[in-house]
Protein backbone atom coordinates (compact mmCIF):
# COMPACT_ATOMS: atom_id res chain seq x y z
CA UNK A 1 0.00 0.00 0.00
CA UNK A 2 1.27 3.35 -1.32
CA UNK A 3 -0.39 6.15 0.56
CA UNK A 4 0.72 9.86 0.27
CA UNK A 5 -1.35 12.14 3.27
CA UNK A 6 -3.19 15.69 2.48
CA UNK A 7 -4.66 17.89 5.32
CA UNK A 8 -4.53 21.07 6.93
CA UNK A 9 -2.61 21.97 10.23
CA UNK A 10 -4.08 20.20 13.12
CA UNK A 11 -6.06 17.46 11.28
CA UNK A 12 -4.05 14.39 12.37
CA UNK A 13 -1.85 13.78 9.36
CA UNK A 14 0.94 13.04 11.43
CA UNK A 15 -0.41 10.52 14.46
CA UNK A 16 -2.67 9.00 11.37
CA UNK A 17 0.28 8.29 9.23
CA UNK A 18 2.36 6.50 11.44
CA UNK A 19 -0.44 4.66 12.68
CA UNK A 20 -1.15 3.41 9.08
CA UNK A 21 2.43 2.80 8.66
CA UNK A 22 2.48 0.53 11.75
CA UNK A 23 0.03 -1.36 10.41
CA UNK A 24 0.67 -1.82 7.32
CA UNK A 25 4.39 -2.11 8.42
CA UNK A 26 5.98 0.08 5.74
CA UNK A 27 8.12 2.84 5.94
CA UNK A 28 6.72 6.81 7.22
CA UNK A 29 8.52 9.13 5.35
CA UNK A 30 7.98 12.15 6.88
CA UNK A 31 9.60 14.93 5.25
CA UNK A 32 10.52 17.02 8.55
CA UNK A 33 11.84 13.73 10.17
CA UNK A 34 13.85 13.04 6.71
CA UNK A 35 15.40 16.87 7.05
CA UNK A 36 16.51 16.54 10.91
CA UNK A 37 18.05 12.93 10.31
CA UNK A 38 20.12 13.84 7.06
CA UNK A 39 20.93 16.84 9.32
CA UNK A 40 22.09 15.13 12.09
CA UNK A 41 23.94 12.53 9.50
CA UNK A 42 25.87 15.15 8.24
CA UNK A 43 25.20 13.38 4.46
CA UNK A 44 25.89 15.76 1.83
CA UNK A 45 21.66 16.63 1.54
CA UNK A 46 22.17 17.05 5.12
CA UNK A 47 24.79 19.72 4.64
CA UNK A 48 22.61 21.62 2.02
CA UNK A 49 20.38 21.67 4.18
CA UNK A 50 22.13 23.02 6.80
CA UNK A 51 23.27 25.79 4.73
CA UNK A 52 20.07 27.22 3.78
CA UNK A 53 18.66 26.55 7.54
CA UNK A 54 21.84 28.73 9.01
CA UNK A 55 21.00 31.48 6.38
CA UNK A 56 17.43 31.70 8.08
CA UNK A 57 15.92 30.16 4.19
CA UNK A 58 13.47 27.45 3.60
CA UNK A 59 14.92 24.45 2.16
CA UNK A 60 14.46 24.55 -1.71
CA UNK A 61 11.79 21.74 -2.91
CA UNK A 62 14.82 20.48 -4.86
CA UNK A 63 16.98 18.97 -1.99
CA UNK A 64 13.60 17.81 -0.63
CA UNK A 65 12.41 15.43 -3.32
CA UNK A 66 15.97 14.53 -3.53
CA UNK A 67 15.74 12.90 -0.07
CA UNK A 68 12.13 11.58 -1.12
CA UNK A 69 13.33 9.95 -4.01
CA UNK A 70 16.41 8.14 -1.66
CA UNK A 71 13.06 7.65 0.78
CA UNK A 72 11.09 6.19 -2.25
CA UNK A 73 14.64 3.62 -3.58
CA UNK A 74 14.44 2.42 0.07
CA UNK A 75 10.78 1.89 0.35
CA UNK A 76 10.84 0.11 -2.59
CA UNK A 77 13.77 -1.87 -1.63
CA UNK A 78 11.83 -2.97 1.50
CA UNK A 79 8.63 -3.73 -0.21
CA UNK A 80 6.60 -0.96 -2.48
CA UNK A 81 4.77 0.31 0.22
CA UNK A 82 5.40 3.60 2.32
CA UNK A 83 3.25 6.86 4.19
CA UNK A 84 4.29 9.78 2.27
CA UNK A 85 3.71 13.00 4.93
CA UNK A 86 5.00 16.11 4.51
CA UNK A 87 5.16 17.18 0.89
CA UNK A 88 3.36 17.75 -1.10
CA UNK A 89 2.59 21.28 0.04
CA UNK A 90 1.42 22.77 -3.83
CA UNK A 91 0.60 21.68 -7.48
CA UNK A 92 4.30 21.65 -8.33
CA UNK A 93 5.54 19.75 -5.66
CA UNK A 94 2.68 17.13 -6.44
CA UNK A 95 3.78 16.95 -10.09
CA UNK A 96 7.15 16.89 -9.11
CA UNK A 97 6.89 14.02 -6.58
CA UNK A 98 4.37 11.93 -9.32
CA UNK A 99 7.31 12.00 -11.81
CA UNK A 100 9.88 10.89 -9.35
CA UNK A 101 7.35 8.43 -7.83
CA UNK A 102 6.63 6.82 -11.94
CA UNK A 103 10.28 6.78 -12.64
CA UNK A 104 10.57 4.20 -9.53
CA UNK A 105 7.12 2.40 -10.47
CA UNK A 106 6.15 3.43 -6.69
CA UNK A 107 3.16 5.44 -7.55
CA UNK A 108 0.61 6.17 -5.46
CA UNK A 109 -2.51 4.00 -4.56
CA UNK A 110 -4.26 6.75 -2.06
CA UNK A 111 -3.89 10.26 -1.52
CA UNK A 112 -5.61 10.46 1.73
CA UNK A 113 -7.40 13.80 2.35
CA UNK A 114 -8.37 14.50 6.58
CA UNK A 115 -11.12 16.70 6.08
CA UNK A 116 -11.68 19.32 9.01
CA UNK A 117 -13.47 22.66 10.12
CA UNK A 118 -11.06 25.57 10.36
CA UNK A 119 -12.77 26.24 13.77
CA UNK A 120 -11.96 22.78 15.19
CA UNK A 121 -8.17 22.80 14.29
CA UNK A 122 -7.99 26.92 15.76
CA UNK A 123 -9.56 24.92 18.84
CA UNK A 124 -7.10 22.12 18.67
CA UNK A 125 -4.08 23.95 17.48
CA UNK A 126 -4.54 26.10 20.62
CA UNK A 127 -4.88 23.45 22.80
CA UNK A 128 -1.52 22.14 22.11
CA UNK A 129 0.21 25.63 21.89
CA UNK A 130 -0.97 25.84 25.83
CA UNK A 131 0.30 22.04 26.18
CA UNK A 132 3.10 22.96 24.71
CA UNK A 133 4.02 26.52 25.89
CA UNK A 134 4.23 27.69 22.39
CA UNK A 135 3.47 31.53 22.99
CA UNK A 136 3.95 32.38 19.34
CA UNK A 137 1.18 29.83 18.20
CA UNK A 138 -1.65 32.63 18.41
CA UNK A 139 -4.87 32.51 16.83
CA UNK A 140 -3.85 35.20 14.56
CA UNK A 141 -0.83 32.96 13.34
CA UNK A 142 -3.01 29.90 13.59
CA UNK A 143 -5.54 30.97 10.50
CA UNK A 144 -2.61 32.49 8.52
CA UNK A 145 -1.79 29.29 8.57
CA UNK A 146 -4.84 27.56 7.82
CA UNK A 147 -5.55 30.15 4.77
CA UNK A 148 -2.32 29.46 3.24
CA UNK A 149 -3.26 25.98 3.29
CA UNK A 150 -6.61 26.77 1.33
CA UNK A 151 -4.76 28.78 -1.10
CA UNK A 152 -1.45 26.52 -1.65
CA UNK A 153 -2.19 23.61 -0.66
CA UNK A 154 -5.75 22.46 -1.16
CA UNK A 155 -5.70 22.57 -4.94
CA UNK A 156 -4.02 19.45 -5.06
CA UNK A 157 -6.85 17.59 -3.41
CA UNK A 158 -8.89 18.21 -6.79
CA UNK A 159 -5.48 16.69 -9.00
CA UNK A 160 -5.47 13.96 -6.74
CA UNK A 161 -9.57 13.66 -7.34
CA UNK A 162 -8.65 13.61 -11.09
CA UNK A 163 -6.20 10.78 -10.93
CA UNK A 164 -8.44 8.99 -9.32
CA UNK A 165 -7.03 8.41 -6.25
CA UNK A 166 -8.52 10.66 -3.94
CA UNK A 167 -9.86 9.25 -0.32
CA UNK A 168 -11.21 11.87 1.52
CA UNK A 169 -12.23 11.33 5.64
CA UNK A 170 -13.78 13.20 8.27
CA UNK A 171 -11.37 14.11 10.98
CA UNK A 172 -13.54 16.01 12.91
CA UNK A 173 -14.05 13.31 15.08
CA UNK A 174 -11.43 11.95 17.82
CA UNK A 175 -8.23 10.53 16.73
CA UNK A 176 -8.92 7.29 17.40
CA UNK A 177 -12.14 6.94 15.84
CA UNK A 178 -10.80 8.67 12.22
CA UNK A 179 -7.94 6.02 12.86
CA UNK A 180 -10.45 3.30 12.78
CA UNK A 181 -12.00 4.53 9.75
CA UNK A 182 -8.74 4.93 7.69
CA UNK A 183 -8.02 1.55 8.50
CA UNK A 184 -10.95 -0.18 7.28
CA UNK A 185 -10.64 1.56 4.22
CA UNK A 186 -7.16 0.58 3.26
CA UNK A 187 -7.82 -2.68 4.27
CA UNK A 188 -10.66 -2.85 1.86
CA UNK A 189 -8.80 -1.20 -0.77
CA UNK A 190 -5.33 -3.08 -0.16
CA UNK A 191 -7.41 -6.15 -1.71
CA UNK A 192 -8.57 -4.28 -4.69
CA UNK A 193 -5.75 -2.01 -5.48
CA UNK A 194 -4.02 -4.16 -7.77
CA UNK A 195 -7.19 -5.56 -9.37
CA UNK A 196 -8.47 -2.25 -10.73
CA UNK A 197 -6.89 -0.76 -13.35
CA UNK A 198 -5.66 3.49 -12.75
CA UNK A 199 -8.17 4.26 -15.38
CA UNK A 200 -10.98 2.88 -13.96
CA UNK A 201 -10.67 4.33 -10.12
CA UNK A 202 -12.77 7.15 -8.84
CA UNK A 203 -12.61 9.55 -5.92
CA UNK A 204 -14.12 7.93 -2.61
CA UNK A 205 -15.56 10.40 -0.24
CA UNK A 206 -16.04 8.47 3.42
CA UNK A 207 -16.69 11.93 5.46
CA UNK A 208 -20.49 10.45 5.63
CA UNK A 209 -20.03 7.44 7.31
CA UNK A 210 -18.81 9.10 10.66
CA UNK A 211 -22.31 8.42 12.48
CA UNK A 212 -22.71 4.62 10.89
CA UNK A 213 -19.16 3.33 11.12
CA UNK A 214 -19.85 2.57 14.95
CA UNK A 215 -22.59 0.60 13.97
CA UNK A 216 -22.53 -3.27 12.85
CA UNK A 217 -23.02 -2.69 9.57
CA UNK A 218 -20.40 -0.25 9.33
CA UNK A 219 -17.80 -2.11 7.91
CA UNK A 220 -20.66 -3.27 5.09
CA UNK A 221 -21.11 0.21 4.54
CA UNK A 222 -17.11 0.63 3.95
CA UNK A 223 -16.90 -2.11 1.62
CA UNK A 224 -19.65 -0.78 -0.29
CA UNK A 225 -18.53 2.60 -0.35
CA UNK A 226 -14.54 1.07 -1.53
CA UNK A 227 -15.99 -0.97 -3.99
CA UNK A 228 -18.73 1.39 -5.45
CA UNK A 229 -16.03 3.76 -6.81
CA UNK A 230 -14.98 0.94 -9.06
CA UNK A 231 -18.56 -0.38 -9.64
CA UNK A 232 -18.56 3.60 -10.95
CA UNK A 233 -16.14 2.84 -14.02
CA UNK A 234 -16.81 2.47 -17.85
CA UNK A 235 -18.12 -1.07 -18.62
CA UNK A 236 -14.55 -1.37 -21.45
CA UNK A 237 -12.27 0.51 -18.33
CA UNK A 238 -10.91 -2.74 -17.92
CA UNK A 239 -9.88 -3.13 -21.87
CA UNK A 240 -8.66 0.42 -22.28
CA UNK A 241 -5.40 1.59 -22.93
CA UNK A 242 -3.37 4.18 -20.00
CA UNK A 243 -3.22 7.46 -21.23
CA UNK A 244 0.30 9.14 -21.82
CA UNK A 245 2.14 10.14 -18.87
CA UNK A 246 3.10 14.30 -19.73
CA UNK A 247 5.24 15.82 -17.38
CA UNK A 248 2.15 17.72 -16.03
CA UNK A 249 1.06 14.27 -14.25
Amino acid sequence: MRVLMVAPPGAGKGTQGALIATHFDIPHVATGDLLRDHVARQTELGRRVRGHLEQGELVPDEIVLDMVREAFVSAKAAGSGYVLDGIPRNIEQARATYRIALQLDMTANVALHLQADDDELVRRLLARAALEHRSDDTEDVIRKRLALYHDVTYPIVSWYGQRGILVSVDAMRPLEAVGREILAALEVMHSLVDLIPDEARRTIDLTGLGAAFGSADGSADMTAAVAGSADAAPADAASAKPAAVTDSG
